[in-house]
């Protein structure tokens, strides 16, 4: 038996694949699903099941596409009512592969229709298959699905779930049974997931806060504590992991590559992919700047709304720009903004428009005269960086812009300064008064 991980930085998104005696199946698989493919031939292997933990709400799931290229059936609880073709998968249902057993488990708590999978050779557990619902130190957030999905639950009736899932059905499992959650550290689906990819349910048990000896009241109060922001995608996702995505091939071939500004709609919302440090001295106006670094499809989603129509623009890399702009397709379809992306233009003249460059000795010694926008999450902002400070989270900036004065130059902060880059792009394009980004030297006033 062969387990093997399948593992996407970007999203922190981990994806498994079990072989035995020439069978396989897959657990959770991303939208690039060639390299499945692969990994079953160079083992001789035939995918024949791929299996959903549940619909997920951060990244598009490829199990549609898998299924169309392999003939493998697809497994999900009866209780996610999924629209595509598909072999219910719930509590005591067992599929055989090679001389391992998958067993089903149903764990409802980070959404209703929620199943874990335990992997049994020789009659013992070998490992958990957790999906959302445990992760490495932390437990999957309750609050994704009280407004999507076909079956919809509130937060506080799922957190309820989630304690008795990890009382009654994984804290049971042996001490040595390994946890193979589908995310890690970075991932939004929890609120503090460790960095570990693999863990096992002895360590959980000592380590995790959430299955520390505790009552239900005070479990519910502890996983409903600062949850993080939900990107504006989240619930666009499990209504197409319900519905299954198209083959990525077939848009991303339909989408046209530009050189030429002259061609794109004038009423779109360009997307500049550049770094902040080459955005701000030269970019198109009215374009806001997403730089293309890790996390690119989480903050493209929380920016940008499911259905809004939007072309990317970036340097031109000369002979290899359609190749160059195919993996950045790519990269916008593991979250199905393959679906509203216009068109690509790939260019040697970003356009003319410059951002101002902030004095910092003048901002130390005239503070007073600047409103100060932190654009960090309710949470960090209850920590003040600056005194005369307005928190507007970066997520809800687009919608919020009607609160933040227009008299006064504008000086944006996030914790670190990739928050602030992005914000201060957006404003730039609502606001005639000076905006200035503070960057990564909002260090220096911690």
């Amino acid at each position: 038996m062969k387990l093997e991980q399948f593992f996407d930085e970007n999203l922190s998104h981990a994806s498994y694949m079990i072989v035995s005696e020439g069978e396989a199946v897959v657990i959770d698989p991303s939208r690039d699903i060639e390299r499945y493919i692969k990994y079953a031939h160079e083992h001789f292997a035939v995918i024949h099941a791929i299996i959903e933990t549940h619909p997920h709400a951060d990244f598009v799931s490829g199990h549609g596409e898998l299924s169309r290229k392999t003939g493998a059936a697809i497994y999900i609880s009866k209780l996610a009512k999924a629209d595509y073709p598909h072999i219910p998968f719930d509590e005591n249902e067992i599929l055989k592969l090679g001389t391992c057993e998958l067993h089903a488990c149903n764990t409802p708590g980070h959404s209703p229709d929620s199943i874990c999978i335990i992997l049994k050779q020789d009659d013992k557990e070998h490992a958990v298959f957790t999906g959302d619902t445990l992760f490495v130190g932390d437990v999957g957030r309750p609050d994704l699905r009280e407004n999507a999905g076909n079956l919809k639950a509130n937060r506080e009736e799922l957190v309820s779930s989630l304690y008795h899932s990890t009382r009654k059905k994984l804290m049971k499992l042996p001490s040595d049974t390994i946890v193979s959650p589908t995310h890690c550290a970075g991932s939004l689906c929890g609120r503090n997931i460790g960095p570990e990819r693999y863990s096992t349910i002895g360590k959980e048990l000592e380590n995790n806060y959430a299955l520390q000896e505790m009552n239900e009241k005070d479990f519910v109060r502890i996983v409903l504590k600062d949850l993080p922001f939900q990107p504006r995608y989240f619930a666009y996702n499990v209504g197409l992991n319900l519905k299954g995505a198209p083959d990525v091939k077939e848009i991303a071939d339909k989408v046209p590559v530009f050189r030429e500004h002259a061609l794109v709609d004038k009423n779109c919302l360009i997307v500049d992919v550049r770094q902040p440090i080459h955005y701000k001295q030269k970019h198109f106006k009215g374009s806001i700047n997403i730089p293309l670094s890790l996390r690119f499809e989480t903050w493209l989603g929380s920016v940008v709304n499911p259905n809004e129509p939007f072309y990317l623009t970036m340097e031109s890399h000369g002979q290899n720009d359609n190749e160059y702009a195919s993996g950045i397709i790519k990269r916008v379809a593991k979250i199905g903004y393959d679906l509203f992306l216009k068109g690509v233009l790939m260019t040697h003249n970003p356009g003319q428009e410059k951002s101002e460059k902030l004095s910092m000795k003048d901002f130390s010694k005239r503070r007073k005269q600047f409103y100060i926008l932190d654009v960090r999450n309710v949470s960090e902002a209850k920590h003040k960086i600056f005194d005369n400070s307005i928190n507007i989270p970066l997520p809800v900036l687009r919608e919020n812009l009607k609160e933040i004065p227009k008299n006064k130059p504008l000086v944006v902060h996030c914790g670190g300064g990739s928050r602030s880059a992005i914000a201060s792009s957006i404003l730039e394009c609502h606001f005639k008064q000076k905006v200035y980004d503070l960057g990564e030297a909002v260090e220096d006033f911690k």
